[in-house]
């Protein structure tokens, strides 16, 4: 691969379990760091997680942004993880600026560190923290168009060598993930997935007809299996509307015993 992508869709796994060596994470890691091998290294990032909502669209600003341990009941080593990559302020008020511009209302927080959904896969994919990055939160109302529409808003910044990385979860159902598996529970996830997959890589639709599919995603077998609640995959939509085309590039692994995927544009 020899252009930066448009944007990236990643399943960040559960926790900080990928950084711990947990084996329904290997899959998981070797991809990320596949990617991160063959993608050219971007002068900043931009991270979309799944972790953070607000009333409008808000980035962090701040240039030492600290790290947010956001989950519970881990070992300790989990509460010592060290990612010190800084902020990029300016990139942040450009992007505040292009929302606003698009009629969105934008937000910067200047105190806001980086949660798990950031420095998880960023530290698997680029363990030296040597490239500034900012986070985007998801808006509140979880609406999906709205989100396809913040996407488009920040199309063109590719061209600036600044990859948007939506860190969320093909699959993101909690209590599936400490359920015995069923021939219906398989068929479910293994139904929304193959038509994530179609959606997201098949060259015959037209645009139009593939952003309609993923705001209606809700309605398709095994996506409410998938995802009960829709956070995790709203990071996707932020990717589709930066892109607006196919994606270039599909990985089908299994994380926590779930089939997911991932996504390059």
């Amino acid at each position: 691969m020899k252009y930066i992508p448009k944007a990236l869709f990643i399943s960040h796994g559960g926790g900080p379990l990928p950084l711990l060596g947990e084996s329904n994470h290997q899959e998981m890691v070797s991809c990320l760091e596949s990617l991160a091998a063959i993608i050219p290294q971007p002068d900043a990032l931009i991270v979309v997680s799944a972790h953070w909502e607000e009333r409008t669209p808000t980035v962090t600003s701040g240039l030492n942004p600290p790290l947010i341990y956001d989950y519970y009941g881990f070992p300790a080593e989990s509460y010592e993880i060290q990612y010190p990559c800084v902020g990029e302020p300016s990139l942040a008020g450009e992007i505040q600026k292009r929302l606003n511009n698009s009629g969105i209302e934008a937000n910067l927080d200047p105190t806001r560190g980086f949660d798990h959904g950031v420095f998880v896969p960023l530290k698997i994919m680029y363990p030296e923290a040597n490239i500034p990055c900012v986070q985007m939160s998801l808006v509140n109302t979880l609406d999906s168009s709205h989100h396809i529409k913040i996407g488009r808003a920040l199309k063109g910044l590719s061209q600036e060598n600044v990859l948007l990385i939506g860190s969320g979860f093909s699959f993101h159902n909690l209590n599936a993930f400490f359920s015995p598996d069923t021939p219906e529970s398989c068929q479910l996830n293994h139904s929304f997935e193959q038509w994530l997959m179609d959606v997201c890589s098949n060259r015959e639709y037209t645009e139009e007809q593939r952003s309609q599919m993923l705001i209606e995603w809700s309605v398709v077998q095994g996506a409410r299996y998938c995802h009960p609640r829709e956070e995790h995959l709203l990071p996707l939509h932020v990717c589709y509307g930066v892109a607006q085309s196919p994606s270039s590039e599909q990985f089908t692994l299994t994380i926590l015993k779930k089939r997911s995927s991932m996504y390059v544009w």
